[in-house]
Order: C-alpha cells, then structure tokens, then sequence
C-alpha cells in the first residue's frame, strides 16, 4: 500500500515508519519540517496542499498533535482552542479533506491517548482532545463514503519517553512504542472500522 504518514519524525512516527516500512509498504512522510511533504495539520490550506501533493494513497496515519499541559485554574481560553485544534481539529480535517479524494478502500488511523480515559494532574486539555478525537472516530466509521475506515491508536506512555514524562505518568505501566507502532499495522492492513485499539 501507499501510506501518507504524517508526523513521522516524533518517537511514535519513526517507530510507525519503520513498521510500515517492514512490512513493504511505501511510505509518503508529511510534517512542519524534515519529511517528503510539508504539512501543518492545524492549517487547512496546508492540509489541502499536502493532499494535492502528495494524490491517492490507501491509507492515511497520524502521529501528530500537541496539547498544552497546565493546572486546570492556570488555562486560559486560548489553551483550550489550541488543544483542540493542536490533536482534535487536526486530525478531523485530515479525514474531512481526505474523504472525497481517497479511494473507496482507503482507510484514515488517528493518535489519541491514555488520558482519554485515565486522567491526570495538567492534562485536563489532553483528555479533552483524546476523547473528542475517540467520538469522532466512531462517528465518522458510520458516515465516510464508500467502504473507507478510521480508527484510532491509544497508547500510555512510552518506554522510550519516560526520561522526559516519567514524572508525569507515575504508576503507569510504559509500553514499547513498538506495540504502538503494531496497531498502527493492525488498523492500516485489518478490516476494522470506529475502533480505538489501545496499547497499555
């Protein structure tokens, strides 16, 4: 298959990458800098642009999205919209722009994430925008045209990422990002659709 992978220089884009990559897909990478297309998710002109680019693949995977983490009574207004056009807003355009011009069998693999459903202290945002993305997911397997297919990715933290967010996550059993990078597999070659494959 020919997959647009869009964040693919970050922990979890490099690990989808090479698991893509292995199982002989061919690879198209999308992010700010350092990729074969240029791309910033929260611009929908840029989006459009990238798609134009880049023409029909068979499936679409994101591992892109920024949240601001900060005490619930420090947020401001402009955190909240940047969270949610940072990971939610995002994303939902990479399928909206994608829908009409992707092929019939193509299928879309977002990122959200374990505060979705697990909370923690300064993630309140976090768990905004993993769970609006979750909704999406299952509400758009009904509506996309043709036989396309979303789901989304839900890991906790990473083993390789604890030196930086370690603090942050106490208690939490860290996964390989490798088995993240597997449900990507799972989602880009299976059959599912509106599913949130988590990895914990």
């Amino acid at each position: 298959m020919k997959v647009l992978l869009i964040g693919a220089g970050g922990t979890l884009g490099r690990a989808v990458h090479t698991a893509l990559r292995e199982r002989g897909h061919e690879v198209v990478t999308a992010s700010r800098e350092g990729a074969d297309v240029r791309v910033d998710i929260t611009d929908p002109e840029s989006v459009r642009a990238m798609y134009e680019a880049v023409g029909p693949v068979d499936a679409v995977a994101c591992a892109a999205g920024s949240v601001p983490w900060r005490p619930l009574g420090e947020l401001t207004t402009a955190d909240v919209r940047a969270g949610l056009e940072g990971k939610a807003v995002s994303q939902i355009e990479l399928v909206r722009q994608g829908a009409p011009r992707l092929p019939a069998h193509a299928s879309y693999t977002l990122i959200t994430g374990i505060l979705a459903r697990e909370p923690l202290l300064t993630g309140s945002v976090a768990s905004l925008a993993n769970g609006a993305v979750e909704a999406f997911v299952r509400a758009a397997a009904i509506e996309l045209p043709g036989r396309q297919r979303i789901n989304a990715v839900s890991p906790t933290v990473f083993t390789e990422s604890l030196g930086v967010y370690g603090e942050t996550f106490a208690g939490f059993d860290a996964v390989p990002v490798a088995r993240a990078a597997n449900a990507y597999v799972k989602s880009v070659e299976g059959h599912r659709t509106g599913e949130i494959f988590r990895v914990e």
